[in-house]
């Protein structure tokens, strides 16, 4: 398994950073077609940190791990290059992300939004639905939260 990584944006490689937004406009505007606003300035929020798997120099998936104004924690920005699906990178990125937020703020609940059809695998992390289906960039999407 390829080595995991995370750090504040000030603190990630300029290299390592553009083949993360790299990664993240190829699947979500491109494969998925979405045209919205990648760059939302969360990135650059004081308590933003980006995870990601890289090998041989390439970012294979990555995601981000923030707080919501209500004190919850997010995890967000899921993505995994096409080529590299399936060999466990989400997910060894997702229980990462849920054990550095227990460890920055016990006792907090996680919420994420996950792309309807994904939900089943978010619940494999402990997330469940919490709040109606909604649509995204013409991609149903339901509210997941992990309980503290």
């Amino acid at each position: 398994m390829p080595p995991l990584s995370f750090a504040r944006l000030a603190d990630v490689p300029a290299e390592t950073l553009y083949r993360i937004l790299w990664l993240r406009v190829s699947v979500f505007v491109v494969e998925q077609a979405a045209a919205y606003p990648e760059l939302d300035g969360r990135d650059i929020e004081p308590d933003t940190e980006l995870f990601w798997v890289e090998e041989d120099g390439r970012v294979l998936a990555t995601l981000r791990l923030l707080r919501d104004a209500d004190g919850a924690a997010r995890i967000g920005r899921v993505a995994t290059a096409a080529d590299a699906r399936g060999r466990g990178l989400s997910a060894l990125l997702m229980r990462a992300a849920v054990q550095r937020a227990g460890e920055r703020w016990p006792g907090v609940a996680i919420d994420l939004d996950a792309q309807k059809h994904l939900a089943e695998w978010y619940a494999r992390f402990g997330f469940e639905i919490s709040g109606p289906e909604f649509s995204e960039d013409d991609i149903p999407h339901v509210p997941m939260r992990r309980a503290a």
